[in-house]
């Protein structure tokens, strides 16, 4: 079974389309001259001394702004805000400030041999990265804007998701209520229990009380998180008993739990793992159907002999797996693993541990 995520969605950047990278950079540089020289601005004579400056300005305002969409970009898909906060932080300053440094030092450096303030033959080096100084104290203001824009972004998404997910799990609780209290299964129930009323009266009280443990169970954790493995274990029984009244020895079922630790999982996790190998699989004298329920340390294996229907009943919603999967994945907890051979279909659910 193939499962379809949803791609995160991607904040805009600060500097992505032209008319406002342009404006954006124009008015840093402008910032830039009217701190150095307010009054070049009153003259014609002061526009023209400034110009090359302000020209320096708004290229090197540029070359930082848009290296620094770059690398937000990139980081973005290595090291999110959210998994990797202190590294993403690290990251962040080290690989900026580096790439800064760099364009800083090639821009005073060209910016100076224009305008013939420098000879080839005779470097001032120290006078350049002494030069250098300043459009860094410019790369640590974008530094925080981007990162600041970044790190909102990712909040934003992250709050987006959590309450995409929330709305989901309302969602597939109450598709899951569905499938429980479906008309098909209980019209399969009451026909079984009509049979046997007439053929077993015992039998029938039976089927009844079972029948009932079931749609109380149902009733009872549809609003629950997490139920424990005892609780769900015991509701899987009853249902694997009313099963096999139905199948009789076309059905068989095997269940092994290992006593002491205290384990959870999403509640009616079992249950649609079970309707979903009934549904979906011949039973017959045959070839029966053989589910087998084990626990090992962490984990529950639910396995079922693969012996696929040609026709999968109309009751079937399909959505029996990616329920499961979506629970695990809003408890942040292990995904399940699916395995499908070529007899055999293995679903291994984690199982939870409460830390009191």
């Amino acid at each position: 079974m193939q499962i379809e995520l949803n791609k995160p969605e991607t904040h805009k950047d600060l500097f992505t389309r032209v008319g406002p990278f342009i404006w954006i950079n124009l008015l840093i540089a402008f910032v830039l001259m009217a701190s150095t020289c307010p009054s070049c601005f009153l003259s014609l004579e002061g526009l023209k001394q400034i110009f090359p400056d302000f020209a320096f300005s708004f290229c090197i305002s540029s070359a930082l702004s848009y290296g620094g969409t770059v690398i937000i970009r990139w980081l973005d898909r290595k090291i999110p805000w959210v998994v990797y906060p202190f590294g993403r932080l690290f990251a962040t300053v080290g690989i900026y400030m580096a790439y800064s440094f760099v364009v800083s030092f090639v821009f005073v450096f060209v910016f100076a041999w224009l305008t013939g303030q420098l000879a080839i033959q005779n470097i001032p080096w120290g006078e350049i990265f002494r030069l250098t100084a300043f459009p860094m104290q410019v790369a640590l203001i974008i530094m925080a804007i981007f990162t600041t824009w970044s790190w909102l972004g990712e909040w934003r998404k992250s709050a987006v998701e959590a309450e995409r997910l929330k709305a989901e799990r309302f969602a597939s609780q109450y598709q899951s209520l569905k499938d429980q209290l479906n008309p098909h299964f209980l019209f399969n129930s009451l026909n079984v229990l009509t049979n046997l009323v007439y053929e077993d009266a015992d039998r029938s009280a039976a089927f009844i009380q079972k029948l009932s443990k079931i749609y109380r169970y149902v009733l009872e954790v549809q609003q629950e998180e997490l139920v424990s493995l005892e609780k769900e274990l015991d509701f899987a029984k009853n249902f694997l008993d009313l099963q096999k009244i139905r199948f009789e020895e076309n059905l068989q079922f095997r269940m092994e739990e290992e006593k002491g630790q205290q384990f959870y999982l999403p509640p009616l996790s079992l249950q649609l793992l079970l309707e979903n190998a009934i549904k979906h699989n011949v039973a017959s004298k045959e070839n029966p159907l053989f589910i087998d329920i084990r626990q090992k340390g962490n984990e529950l294996w639910v396995s079922n002999t693969l012996q696929l229907k040609n026709q999968v009943e109309e009751s079937s919603t399909g959505i029996g797996l990616e329920n499961i999967l979506k629970r695990y994945k809003l408890l942040n907890a292990k995904a399940p693993t699916i395995k499908k051979g070529e007899s055999e279909f293995l679903v291994i659910l984690p199982l939870i541990k409460i830390e009191q």
